[in-house]
């Protein structure tokens, strides 16, 4: 099986990459980015520019690139959505005419903010922020084509994550760590989603819905995060927990809540708990 992977050098693209390289089944990786360690340049803001002819002996085209920043996609709204959504819009045209499998990362972001709803793949789509509307038009664009699907993620626990990142840096440095209440996701960890998209990679046809929600089994957060931390590293963080103001939560709900109504009956991840989950990602931290 040959495979492009979209925003190469990305947080969870790398972890993909890292675990692609030791399958068997995988023949070859073409990594595309923008970075001068990728095998083809792509810059999505000018997207007619990229040699497609790279893509005609690609079997599965995994798309993680973006900019995810929900702030900067709200200042930034022209751009962001040049980038997101026409240019994200052109190159998985351009593979599906090909035909290529896409794997689009999208995001839960894509449901908008219902107090105490619980969304399933089922749920209807709303975009309420910038990020979620630009997600949800590609969604809205391909939804439905038989060589397209879409994972979407919620935040992604491991010991390279930004938060998580951050409290290691916090422990080494001795200080206190900033912890924003109230924010809550159903996480889950990088390991569970480089685990679905390697299911994709194997069983994409045999998946019939057109979506996943890649949603860890309990509603977290970053609190609980802090404090798996803890559990795991012997007390060693010491936190200061601030209640974050409206102008935060403008381009992002407090609260999204996400299930999966196919993740079990599919057996794509294996069950756990969420501390389970996190003590593996953090196992191997050097402080």
């Amino acid at each position: 099986m040959n495979i492009a992977i979209v925003g190469s050098s990305g947080y969870i693209a790398s972890a993909l990459i890292r675990r692609m390289e030791q399958e068997a089944s995988v023949g070859s990786i073409l990594k595309i980015d923008r970075t001068a360690d990728a095998d083809a340049y792509l810059d999505l803001a000018d997207a007619r520019q990229f040699d497609y002819e790279l893509l005609d002996t690609v079997d599965l085209v995994i798309f993680t690139a973006a900019v995810s920043g929900p702030d900067r996609c709200a200042l930034e709204f022209e751009a962001c959505w040049n980038i997101n959504v026409e240019g994200t819009g052109r190159f998985i045209r351009e593979a599906l005419e090909r035909g290529a499998r896409v794997l689009f990362f999208s995001s839960d972001a894509v449901f908008g903010d219902i107090p105490g709803h619980i969304y399933t793949e089922e749920s209807e789509t709303k975009g309420d922020t910038a990020y979620g509307r630009m997600k949800k038009a590609v969604e809205d664009r391909f939804l439905g084509h038989p060589l397209f699907k879409a994972i979407r993620l919620s935040y992604v626990a491991s010991s390279g994550d930004h938060f998580v990142a951050y409290c290691l840096d916090c422990i080494r440095n001795g200080e206190a760590a900033e912890v924003f209440h109230p924010f809550y996701r159903n996480c889950t960890v990088l390991t569970d989603v480089v685990d679905i998209v390697l299911w994709f990679a194997r069983h994409f046809d045999v998946y019939k819905p057109s979506v996943l929600n890649a949603a860890g089994p309990e509603l977290v957060s970053r609190i609980r995060i802090a404090d798996e931390i803890n559990r795991f590293l012997g007390g060693r963080l010491r936190y200061t927990v601030t209640m974050t103001g409206d102008e935060f939560f403008k381009n992002r709900p407090r609260i999204t809540q996400m299930k999966s109504l196919y993740m079990e009956p599919y057996n794509i991840t294996e069950k756990g708990a969420f501390t389970e989950k996190i003590q593996k990602e953090l196992r191997g931290v050097k402080l």
